[in-house]
């Protein structure tokens, strides 16, 4: 067993926890960074699958996200736009395919009307939520106690408008069915994209993309801190006081003064903390857990979609894959598209084999773009719910009433030891911007609690 002393331990690689230890680093700390997984990024994963690069986990750039961008523009990288030149696509309840541009939905003049009234409703309260204690909002208790699909179905009878009001954060962002959280968890999601406008227009939300994939983000990080970041290190034990924390792995023991978790809370529970965490934490942490989402990926030998004047977007509420987009990558000549399935339609694709259910989502992209869809050369499955050190996508969010009764107590130390990930953060909530801008918070507190202890 190898025995090393730091200042700091973190629990992690991903973008937060590479965040956390550079900042560290250039206060003056030392640092040793813990990876259970066998490489550097967390549910950021950029692979080649059958000759294809393709962006297994999280990819996207919003012009909202300033932390993000500062630390592409300081590594050097580059980005470029989301393909979107063309008509988006639009299947409806009765199974017809509609081609629009702009970012209503073709529905009818009288459901147009109610999603626009409804959607300034939601901006208004958006505008009201502090995305860093949405619970100190004074209805708050109220919006906790009431689902997000019922609080919909409370504004309008119109079913085509509560399903595609209610699509932008379900299906779309917190991955679970709507009836499973509440209103605030719901403006909490809008709220960390600035509005709900912002949030369902996909121009804004699915901007850009850096050339080469947004693994290189924490890559590029983790090569500055070299010798310090140890992969394939879970740790079993944590033993913590105020005086410091002492980090058990199968080949490593890591003593330090101060600790990150920097990694999705649902897997606080694969360390044994000595002592227990405080009550208040065993209680929070099992009112939290993971949307589920199906990525798929499909490359074609060329961008067809683009022949037929398609932009490569295309929604709908009704279908199985219920968003994709032009996912080619920056200089290919191949085409790729990316679509998704959540939540019920995710679990129920799980039942079935790997060919059927190849064989129902290609279907179901093809009522986008037509049959040549079902003939991709490269077709792959993100399946993040399986992968041990996550089990979900994209993030943890909070049962009903869990976020007004705990949410204030998600990012609090507990004596030495401090918390960051995507899954507790305001702005950038969910995003690589909040894992880098809660990995930044949690180093300027230890840097701060550091330099109050002399």
């Amino acid at each position: 067993m190898t025995e090393i002393t730091r200042d700091v331990l973190i629990i992690g690689a991903g973008a937060a926890g590479t965040t956390a230890a550079n900042e560290l680093r250039r206060a003056g700390l030392s640092v040793a960074v813990l990876e259970a997984r066998d490489r550097v990024g967390g549910r950021l994963w950029t692979d080649v699958i059958d000759g294809a690069m393709l962006e297994i986990g999280g990819q996207w750039v919003s012009p909202d996200q300033d932390a993000l961008k500062e630390t592409i523009e300081e590594l050097g990288l580059e980005t470029y736009s989301r393909y979107r030149d063309g008509d988006s696509v639009y299947v409806g309840p009765d199974g017809q395919v509609h081609r629009f541009t702009g970012e209503m939905f073709p529905v009818s003049p009288e459901t147009e009307k109610v999603i626009a009234e409804i959607t300034e409703r939601l901006d208004a309260m958006v505008a009201e939520i502090d995305p860093d204690q949405p619970w100190a909002h004074p209805k708050a208790a109220e919006w906790d106690a009431i689902t997000w699909d019922a609080w919909l179905r409370q504004q309008t009878d119109d079913d085509e408008a509560v399903r595609n009001l209610a699509f932008a954060t379900g299906s779309a962002m917190l991955t679970k069915p709507t009836h499973a959280f509440s209103l605030l968890q719901s403006l909490l999601m809008a709220a960390s994209a600035g509005s709900y406008s912002n949030l369902v227009d996909a121009d804004f939300i699915l901007d850009k993309r850096v050339v080469g994939g947004l693994q290189q983000v924490p890559i590029l990080l983790a090569e500055r801190l070299g010798d310090d970041v140890f992969l394939n290190q879970p740790v079993r034990t944590l033993q913590w006081n105020e005086s410091g924390v002492v980090a058990t792995t199968d080949e490593l023991t890591v003593k330090a003064r101060y600790a990150i978790l920097a990694f999705a809370p649902v897997l606080y529970n694969r360390i044994s903390f000595v002592p227990a965490l405080p009550r208040r934490q065993h209680q929070m942490h099992q009112h939290i857990s993971m949307g589920f989402v199906i990525k798929v990926h499909a490359v074609y030998d060329r961008p067809f979609w683009r022949e037929q004047g398609l932009s490569g977007t295309a929604f709908s509420p009704y279908e199985l894959s219920h968003e994709a987009y032009d996912n080619t990558n920056h200089g290919d000549e191949r085409g790729t598209l990316v679509g998704f399935v959540s939540d019920r339609n995710a679990d129920d694709l799980f039942t079935l084999s790997a060919e059927e259910r190849k064989e129902r989502i290609l279907e179901s992209l093809s009522h986008y773009y037509g049959p040549e869809a079902k003939n991709p050369i490269v077709y792959y499955e993100s399946d993040w719910g399986s992968e041990e050190w996550t089990r979900g996508a994209y993030a943890a969010s909070f049962d009903m009433g869990g976020l007004h009764r705990y949410g204030a107590d998600l990012r609090a130390a507990v004596g030495p030891i401090h918390f960051a990930c995507s899954d507790m953060a305001g702005a950038g909530y969910q995003h690589v911007d909040g894992a880098i801008r809660m990995g930044r918070l949690a180093a300027s507190n230890i840097v701060a609690a550091s330099r109050d202890a002399g």
